[in-house]
């Protein structure tokens, strides 16, 4: 990760599953906040699956990148779905545009980071570091042996 976005991206989606963090603990306590969860068993899961994830998103691995993006499309999709429907009916209030701009931002967080890896020129191809290659891949800088070069073997105790 050396992409200030991709960064910023992984900043991102650990401040929402803190948020998450917090919101499922207002919930299980019965303390009243601003959105609630969907459904608060599979939040949990939800937390402990994006937290492995948001830990692999560092290493650049595709497969929990998609893992992390289908999780959450799963949880949130739906309630998109039935907010936005809703929202068009002209049924909606306050509080469920809120929670359909928490759950816009659950899914766009995984998707974004899901186009980062999948658009990050160097994951696989080039794995090297360009602040060292100009020395240790040009031959220019290899140490050549001459005549005086010490190829010996030295042995201790004959």
């Amino acid at each position: 990760m050396k992409n200030l976005s991709s960064w910023l991206i992984a900043f991102f989606a650990f401040m929402f599953w803190g948020f998450r963090i917090v919101v499922t603990y207002t919930a299980s306590m019965g303390i009243e906040f601003v959105t609630e969860p969907i459904d608060i068993t599979m939040e949990i899961v939800l937390l402990f699956i994006t937290f492995i994830c948001i830990c692999f998103i560092f290493k650049r691995t595709l497969l929990t990148t998609l893992i992390y993006f289908i999780a959450h499309l799963l949880y949130f999709g739906g309630h998109i779905y039935i907010n936005f429907s809703a929202a068009l009916d002209g049924t909606a209030g306050a509080n469920l545009y809120f929670s359909l701009f928490i759950d816009l931002i659950g899914i766009a967080i995984p998707l974004i980071a899901l186009f980062d890896v999948l658009l990050d020129k160097n994951r696989k191809l080039n794995p090297t570091d360009k602040k060292t290659d100009w020395f240790y891949k040009n031959k220019e800088y290899d140490r050549k042996l001459d005549s005086r070069a010490d190829k010996n073997n030295y042995r201790t105790g004959l």
